[in-house]
């Protein structure tokens, strides 16, 4: 087998490691992406010409043309659990299977969770900042995170630690999820009476803007927002002008709608927002998680076999080819 890891070198270090690589290794001749930047469109067209499986970085697509053009490819492994960008459509009439990771960053998330939850409301990013350009920064009254009143949008996996961590710091949780039987409250309440507001719903057409204009104003004044989730669950026009306007005491984001759901650097450069590049996941257990899931869904690939996670086993009619 001869497998293409489209992780740049950076991406490799960070997203992938090394005893993923060593683990894919194992299991035939690996191509590596020696460049900065992400391997796409022709070039990993060219890239994979000679390859029966693909271990793909989230920015490297997976559009028709990749399946159409690529007759020895087998199957697609994306090494994330976003697939918006593979059309695995045109993957399943070309009878090559593709597959997502599981959420191995669970603990990362709600963790940073926390962290945004404790710097925004005791000013300790604000603070350091200050004292970095040679000033002293003023004492400011803080907030306690015990008796505040936490809103969780989505009660996935991520939300559900969020929750109990709320809950485990004396906050009063209050949860909306039209899709989890839970005990919960509508959506306007949540936004009424949320200290802080966590949106983490799955990305779609739904809930694209979902916190926008309406969301802000319903929003009691001096409240939070934290955004680990996608940007497309906020309108960034409406969160500007709810800064503006004092009516939100502050925001932290570790996504947005710069290139690769990064926060966008205007927003983030504002001194009543805390940022960070997309890093909520990044830790070694979490990227371990989901490298070393690429490695046993390409083992069980090879031995014929549709791993858990693939996304269109029934249309894998490429099966036939490996070994040939």
């Amino acid at each position: 087998m001869r497998i293409l890891l489209t992780h740049s070198p950076q991406a490799r270090e960070l997203y992938y490691g090394e005893r993923a690589l060593a683990g894919l290794r194992e299991l035939g001749e690996v191509k590596l992406h020696e460049g900065s930047a992400p391997l796409e469109d022709e070039a990993l067209i060219g890239a994979a010409a000679d390859c029966d499986l693909i271990v793909s970085y989230r920015q490297s697509a997976g559009p028709a043309q990749l399946f159409e053009r690529l007759p020895k490819l087998i199957a697609f492994l994306r090494c994330a659990i976003d697939i918006r960008n593979v059309d695995v459509a045109a993957a399943s009439k070309a009878g090559v299977l593709v597959t997502q990771a599981s959420a191995g960053f669970v603990t990362a998330v709600a963790e940073m969770v926390l962290g945004f939850l404790v710097d925004l409301s005791r000013g300790i990013t604000r603070s350091t900042i200050e004292y970095r350009a040679g000033r002293v920064p003023q004492p400011e009254l803080g907030r306690e995170l015990k008796g505040a009143t936490l809103g969780v949008i989505g009660y996935g996996a991520i939300g559900k630690e969020v929750a109990r961590i709320g809950k485990a710091l004396g906050m009063r949780v209050l949860v909306h999820d039209p899709y989890q039987s839970v005990e919960q409250v509508p959506l306007d309440e949540l936004l009424a009476q949320a200290d802080y507001l966590v949106p983490l719903a799955v990305a779609t057409a739904e809930t694209e803007n979902l916190i926008g204009a309406r969301a802000f104003s319903l929003m009691k004044r001096g409240a939070y927002l934290i955004n680990v989730s996608r940007g497309n669950l906020v309108d960034e026009q409406a969160l500007e002008a709810a800064l503006d306007a004092g009516k939100l005491a502050g925001c932290a984001m570790d996504v947005g709608r710069a290139a690769d759901q990064m926060p966008t650097p205007r927003l983030a450069a504002r001194a009543d927002v805390i940022a960070t590049p997309h890093t909520a996941g990044l830790t070694l257990p979490a990227i371990e998680h989901q490298s070393l899931e690429t490695v046993a869904q390409a083992r069980e690939i090879i031995d014929g076999r549709a791993p858990r996670g693939s996304v269109n086993a029934e249309h894998w009619t490429r099966k036939s080819r490996i070994g040939r």
